[in-house]
């Protein structure tokens, strides 16, 4: 009984196989022309807008914040004093070595009138004379630790970001203003990997913010970050802006880097590139054409090489087509978005 039924099952499976393949073949498949039209090829990343130059400006002892004389969004010119911090301590010591400093330069005037009658040594003289330069220098050391207790902008630039009240105690090295200065804005973006390759710098950038709806702006790849970062598998492009751009630091950026534009290229659908080639008709039978790819879109693919705008292209490339087969097409009027 088994050597019969083994046969039968071969004989259905075949059976099944071929009603399929009819089915196909008598079907009528979908078929285009190539078209002509602009294709554009792109990188698109989202960034975020953010200062070319951001300087902190930190106190650089413990201290606490006595005042302040600016704040965010206020423009300020090198030198203006941005904040005061709590300074009483260092005054006592510049009253205590100027004091100082004023005895060791009356010691100093007396000993070298001493040494002139010759009633003390040069030596005693010259230590006179070097108790007096480390005087003065610790004056000026203390005045310069005062000078720290003031908060200055070391350059013109808008206050982006103020961390400190008056009142609070302020670590070292902790920075209460940030200053934008010196250079126009720009955007730093994410590329994904795949196609970090593709971005050179110089190459133009196509810029959208939620904030402006409507509206383009313009920008150019200024650099990219040689290390990527291993987690998000991205490369870090600075994007240069616009100096009169209204973007503002923080706001989130759509950005398209143009890596090359064809204004009158070969278009099919994305649907019929299986990889590297597409399935033509010729003569009522598949031919299988391998071709040179470029800009790609989700809807359509631009043709460098392999096919002509006269060839009938076969919409959607499904697998299992074999070459010589025999099908029926319905031309599709298909138009390049």
């Amino acid at each position: 009984m088994k050597k019969i039924l083994l046969p039968l099952v071969v004989l259905i499976v075949a059976g099944a196989a071929f009603v399929v393949v009819q089915g196909r073949n008598a079907s009528a498949l979908e078929a285009v022309h190539p078209v002509r039209g602009p294709a554009v090829q792109a990188v698109y990343a989202t960034g975020t807008v953010e200062p070319t130059v951001m300087m902190p400006i930190a106190p650089r002892s413990t201290a606490r914040l006595m005042s302040l004389q600016a704040d965010e969004g206020h423009t300020v010119k090198k030198g203006d004093v941005l904040g005061q911090l709590e300074d009483s301590d260092i005054q006592n010591q510049l009253e205590e070595v100027r004091a100082r400093a004023a005895f060791a330069e009356k010691d100093y005037v007396r000993k070298a009138e001493l040494l002139k009658r010759g009633a003390i040594s040069k030596g005693t003289a010259d230590q006179s004379k070097a108790d007096l330069d480390a005087a003065r220098a610790s004056v000026e050391r203390v005045k310069a630790q005062l000078g720290y207790m003031q908060l200055i902008a070391p350059e013109n630039g808008l206050v982006m970001r103020r961390d400190g009240e008056v009142g609070e105690l302020i670590p070292a090295n902790q920075p209460v203003f940030w200053l934008s200065c010196c250079a126009p804005l720009r955007i730093s973006a994410e590329v994904d990997e795949e196609d970090i390759a593709l971005v050179k710098p110089g190459l133009p950038v196509l810029i959208r913010a939620d904030a402006f709806p409507g509206r383009d702006f313009k920008g150019k790849v200024d650099s990219i970050t040689p290390k990527g970062d291993a987690v998000s598998r991205s490369y870090r492009v600075r994007i240069g802006l616009d100096g009169q751009t209204p973007l503002m630091t923080g706001m989130t950026a759509e950005t398209n880097i143009l890596i090359n534009e064809t204004k009158d290229a070969l278009l099919v659908p994305a649907g019929a590139v299986e990889g590297n080639a597409v399935w033509i008709v010729q003569d009522g039978k598949l031919a299988r054409r391998i071709v040179e790819t470029g800009a790609k879109t989700p809807s359509a693919v631009e043709i460098r090489s392999g096919i002509t705008p006269e060839d009938v292209v076969i919409l959607d490339a499904a697998a299992g087509f074999e070459e010589g087969q025999s099908v029926h097409i319905k031309m599709t009027d298909w138009k390049a978005p």
